[in-house]
């Protein structure tokens, strides 16, 4: 890399620590970065995945308070992302690279598709739950929320773009708690999909060391961002910075 691509590595690494901390869908920052950096898409996913992790963990960090009695519900939730997160990445190592890139733009488009219908489908949600008369859901959200968690974690482990925002709709859904106490859940399990499926990708993929010290270092420094001010920033900003650079995205890999 030339000292100009590392510097965007960088601070492609701040802002998807930042997002993931809030909202998630961070990747759509840092993958286009990668890929115009010259790394081959699977090369860029799997260090995209493990420069990541502090950032996870940072943000965790940041929102310890909201974490506050919620052991049973983050280490039963973990255990899908865990089981759903190798999957994901043994699914990325199996698949042919032009697989690979056939999928992603589609994975991509379905991840900008939930970030802009994402209130309209949480409305609706929270609408057909009063019109039923239902009052109270299960503290863990019971087997439906486990098995979505696992199945989110599988296309977690295989791309994460979008992976955080999947993740809140399945728990708004299926959990009766406060948005602020389901993202501090949302960070927890994202940092272990990552590394589980970083330290499956250490074995049997490549890896660009230097983008995953950037990216590391960004996140890291992004997710206390997020933790501290994200939350004063208007979604609908956050929301069309995630479709503006999803969208080039999209562009980039078609034009590959």
């Amino acid at each position: 890399m030339t000292y100009w691509e590392m510097l965007a590595v960088l601070a492609a690494g701040i802002g998807a620590g930042t997002i993931n901390t809030i909202v998630g869908s961070g990747t759509l920052i840092t993958f286009p970065v990668l890929l115009a950096t010259g790394l081959p898409p699977v090369t860029a996913t799997v260090s995209n995945a493990l420069g990541l992790i502090p950032g996870s963990i940072s943000g965790a960090i940041g929102y310890r308070a909201e974490l506050t009695g919620q052991r049973d519900r983050v280490l039963r939730l973990a255990v899908a992302a865990a089981v759903g997160g190798l999957g994901g990445a043994v699914l990325l190592t199996l698949l042919p690279p032009t697989a690979f890139e056939t999928i992603v733009p589609v994975l991509v488009a379905l991840a900008l598709v939930l970030v802009i219908f994402q209130p309209r489908i949480t409305r609706a949600v929270q609408a057909r739950r009063e019109r039923d008369g239902r009052t109270d859901t299960p503290q863990h959200g019971g087997p439906l929320l486990f098995t979505g968690m696992l199945l989110a974690s599988v296309y977690g482990g295989y791309f994460t773009a979008a992976q955080g925002i999947i993740y809140l709709s399945l728990m708004g859904m299926l959990i009766d708690d406060s948005l602020q106490r389901l993202n501090a859940t949302k960070n927890i399990l994202a940092a272990v999909v990552n590394t589980i499926a970083a330290l499956f990708f250490v074995f049997a993929a490549d890896f660009d060391w230097t983008a995953v010290a950037l990216i590391a270092v960004g996140s890291t420094i992004g997710g206390q961002l997020g933790a501290r001010v994200g939350r004063r920033l208007p979604a609908k900003v956050l929301r069309a910075l995630i479709v503006v650079i999803g969208s080039a995205a999209i562009i980039q890999l078609l034009a590959r």
